[in-house]
């Protein structure tokens, strides 16, 4: 009757808003929709009642101690998560088929079914830093935080685990090629690897040695000296033989590379700013660093020089007794500034000194180009080019910070000199 078709809708549709809103694990309402639907009989109930205590006391056993009530209380939530865990992902939530499982199996087996999910999420990487890579887990303490965990938390950790782990594959595949040693890996991430591999095939480089920070400014000055643009490595290729399943993972990769390339193969972009230490383009990349290879090819130019051409001038005493042989950016970075304001000149200032330092910039100002002035005199001189485009960059990017009057408690001051500078306690 028409009616009645009226007013069975407003019913239906409570009906459907409270299955949408039924909070109850997976576990509950399969059993009482497989004993509602005659999917579960009364036998398989009478089992389920010798099989769940068994369970429980075995989970507080391993999780702690079957002897506490809070221990069996939680035991019992972890088994019912761990069961539904199972069901959700063999069935995709789907009641007729969960019940089916539960009339077939076992509590302990569909269980068990659960924990085994739960012990391979946390066997996949967590991290694509190389260095996290292999490290013992304490695996009864992550297997009792995820056992209290929903299946929507599982799904997501295990989609963002799964991509890590694809990743490190394909940085491996990547490494095996270049011959690239586990010790030297372990200083990197995947994301590097994979990075660095797509730009050293973009441009041509043919060695089957990884690069050093020195081979890698090598080979972008040489092909800058070309001239060539940047739309014939506009196309990224995939390395050849990589296999399918990991080519997803390496065009993710390709629009940040493609941009980095821009800036690399700029000729009004000095290469110095762009591959420092702590850069943010360099931190994209992997990189081997190797000091000893940077002198050699000092001593390979010098060794190339005609009779007629003097070779670089080596720092002078002064530099020497300056920088007390620290050559790192942060330590120049601290001298240069230094230099700047006037103090004495430090690779290391304590706290102290550097609020003393900003106090003494914000009252009476800084010239940058006494430091420009002092590195043209003294640095050495295959390295000039490069500290004065590192401090340049620095004076463009601190100025605004380091001179900005609001900053009252020197703050944001502080902050960026411990992050650009040496800063101690």
């Amino acid at each position: 009757m028409p009616g009645s078709s009226k007013a069975g809708a407003p019913a239906q549709a409570l009906a459907l808003a409270l299955a949408l809103h039924d909070a109850r694990p997976l576990f509950e309402k399969a059993l009482v929709y497989g004993v509602q639907h005659g999917i579960v009989g009364a036998e398989r109930l009478a089992a389920m009642h010798t099989e769940a205590p068994k369970g429980m006391v075995q989970i507080a056993r391993y999780f702690g101690s079957e002897f506490l009530r809070p221990e069996l209380e939680r035991a019992r939530e972890r088994m019912v998560n761990f069961i539904s865990l199972h069901l959700e992902d063999a069935t995709g939530g789907d009641l007729a088929q969960s019940a089916r499982l539960l009339a077939d199996h076992s509590l302990l087996s569909r269980s068990k079914a659960g924990t085994d999910l739960l012990r391979q999420l946390i066997a996949l990487p967590e991290s694509s830093h190389f260095g996290m890579q292999g490290q013992d887990e304490a695996q009864v303490s992550l297997l009792a935080l995820w056992s209290l965990r929903s299946y929507a938390q599982y799904r997501e950790e295990l989609e963002r685990r799964s991509r890590i782990g694809e990743a490190v594959q394909t940085a491996l595949w990547l490494a095996e090629r270049y011959a690239l040693d586990d010790d030297v890996l372990e200083e990197g991430d995947a994301e590097g690897v994979i990075r660095t591999a797509l730009v050293l095939q973009a441009l041509g480089y043919r060695s089957t040695e990884w690069p050093s920070v020195a081979a890698f400014r090598k080979l972008l000055t040489a092909r800058r000296t070309t001239g060539k643009a940047l739309a014939d490595v506009s196309a990224l290729p995939s390395p050849k033989g990589l296999p399918p399943a990991l080519h997803a993972v390496v065009d993710a990769q390709k629009p940040v590379v493609l941009a980095d390339l821009g800036k690399l193969l700029d000729p009004k972009r000095p290469l110095g700013t762009l591959l420092r230490t702590m850069s943010a383009l360099r931190n994209r990349y992997f990189l081997i660093e190797d000091p000893l290879g940077e002198v050699d090819e000092f001593l390979r130019a010098a060794e190339s020089l005609s009779e007629d051409e003097a070779p670089p001038a080596a720092a002078s005493k002064t530099w020497q007794r300056a920088t007390q042989g620290e050559n790192d950016e942060a330590a120049l970075l601290t001298l240069f500034l230094c230099l700047a304001v006037g103090v004495p000149k430090k690779t290391l200032l304590p706290e102290k000194a550097a609020k003393a330092l900003v106090r003494k910039l914000r009252t009476k100002g800084w010239e940058p180009a006494l430091a420009e002035t002092f590195v043209a005199e003294h640095a050495p001189e295959v390295h000039r080019t490069d500290y004065l485009a590192l401090w340049r960059s620095f004076v463009g990017e601190a100025s605004g910070t380091l001179q900005d009057d609001h900053d009252y408690g020197l703050g944001d001051a502080l902050a960026l000199l411990r992050r650009e500078c040496h800063v101690g306690e």
